[in-house]
């Protein structure tokens, strides 16, 4: 009965703008010419773009990842301090696809300090003004010492301090990389490794507001454009691409520092993220401690179908044939809601219920599914909601005054267990 009404529903969505035009006719309201105007645009938009969609690998991913979309313009990425990121080196990794690919794709990556770190080093760092500006004081430190972590680590640091500043007066691009992985692998640090969604590049608003988040709280943040964005290397981006980037920058922090690694993801980049652990688990190498999955969904064939792209079409009979099986076909899937099963580690899902690029049921679907799936010896799953009426919608969750204290608490939990 369900499937009558469904088949029913998309031929009376599929027929009423023709039939609509077609009685506008016979009544009279409307001339031939008209008719046969409108009867064209009808055929081009609903009919005619499906198919060249259906067919195009090219605009499949166009429209997936938006790399055309860029903001804020003209952006020096080179020079994050011009956002208000100071302390914060930009750097490239080249990608290798294949052992036998000689050239690979660079990448744009920054590295953020933490500001306890920045507090101690401000001179060598040459950012004495910037910090002054954002805390207020010259020698308060952002966060208060209150975990055994957290001791661990300004101890460590304390006693890095008079040979760092020995040995670097001054940090200049010759000397810059040896500066902060020292201090990367500093014990007792956190490392954030952040995946961002689909348009834009590393430096727009909302993700520069979530990286000085995690800065207050002491993290190292790593954050990168895929291949395509930005100024990473313009190859057309697929979600075996992504991901490979997204394991070469997480392999470069390993390799770097002991420290733990909390993943976070947000929007297209919680596929990514799910992917990245579910990769690393397969390959039984380290993974992160901890994945925190921001405004997510289950796959991209339920996603694309809610959509705002896609109002105008999800209702045509032809939608799954022209649209989301081309793209699961052609490897565009993002099946966070298989991936979710096949890596251990805690999983923290943030979701507004404001969201209308990523509708909230889809994150609290993924939830769901997490916790039917998951062994439950594994690390804990835990899914916060945020009521519409504050207006965080799709981005903007990061002034959420509670956020802070949730991912603290997230990450203290977890930094030290291993699943």
């Amino acid at each position: 009965m369900y499937e009558l009404h469904s088949c029913l529903n998309k031929i009376f969505y599929a027929t009423i703008i023709p039939g609509t035009i077609y009685i506008s006719w016979l009544t009279g309201l409307v001339g031939l010419a008209t008719l046969q105007i409108c009867m064209l645009f009808f055929l081009l938009l609903f009919v005619l773009l499906p198919l060249v969609f259906r067919y195009s690998v090219t605009l499949q991913r166009g429209i997936l990842f938006l790399t055309f979309i860029t903001y804020p313009k003209d952006l020096d990425l080179t020079n994050p301090a011009s956002i208000g990121l100071y302390a914060t080196r930009n750097f490239y990794i080249t990608v290798k696809d294949r052992d036998v690919d000689e050239d690979g794709v660079r990448i744009g990556v920054w590295h953020v300090l933490p500001a306890n770190a920045v507090r101690r080093f401000k001179r060598e760092l040459q950012v004495e003004e910037a910090f002054v500006a954002e805390h207020g004081v010259a020698e308060a430190p952002s966060v208060e010492p209150s975990t055994s972590t957290i001791s661990i680590n300004e101890h460590e640091l304390q006693e890095l301090e008079p040979f760092l500043r020995a040995e670097f007066p001054v940090i200049v691009p010759e000397n810059e990389q040896i500066f902060y992985e020292r201090l990367l692998r500093a014990p007792g640090g956190t490392v954030v490794l952040y995946l961002h969604g689909n348009t834009a590049t590393r430096g727009s608003g909302h993700r520069s507001e979530v990286y000085k988040l995690l800065r207050k709280l002491n993290y190292h943040v790593f954050s990168f454009d895929y291949r395509g964005y930005a100024d990473s290397d313009p190859v057309s981006p697929t979600e075996e691409g992504v991901v490979r980037d997204a394991l070469m920058v997480y392999e470069y922090i390993a390799n770097v520092t002991s420290n733990p690694i909390i993943i976070w993801g947000h929007s297209l980049g919680t596929g990514v993220a799910t992917h990245l652990c579910a990769q690393l688990a397969h390959l039984n190498e380290r993974g992160p401690r901890g994945v925190i999955l921001e405004s997510p969904f289950t796959n991209i064939r339920d996603e694309i179908r809610l959509h705002p792209f896609s109002r105008l079409f999800k209702h045509l009979p032809w939608f799954d044939f022209t649209i989301s099986r081309p793209m699961y076909s052609n490897s565009l899937r993002f099946e966070s809601d298989v991936h979710v099963g096949e890596f251990r580690q805690p999983i923290m899902i943030i979701h507004a219920e404001d969201d209308v690029v990523v509708p909230f049921h889809l994150g609290y679907r993924l939830y769901r599914v997490a916790l039917d799936t998951r062994s439950r010896s594994w690390g804990p799953v835990e899914f916060h909601r945020f009521d519409a009426s504050f207006g965080y919608g799709h981005k903007h969750l990061c002034r959420a005054p509670e956020l802070p204290s949730l991912v603290l608490h997230f990450v203290e939990n977890y930094r030290d267990a291993v699943y």
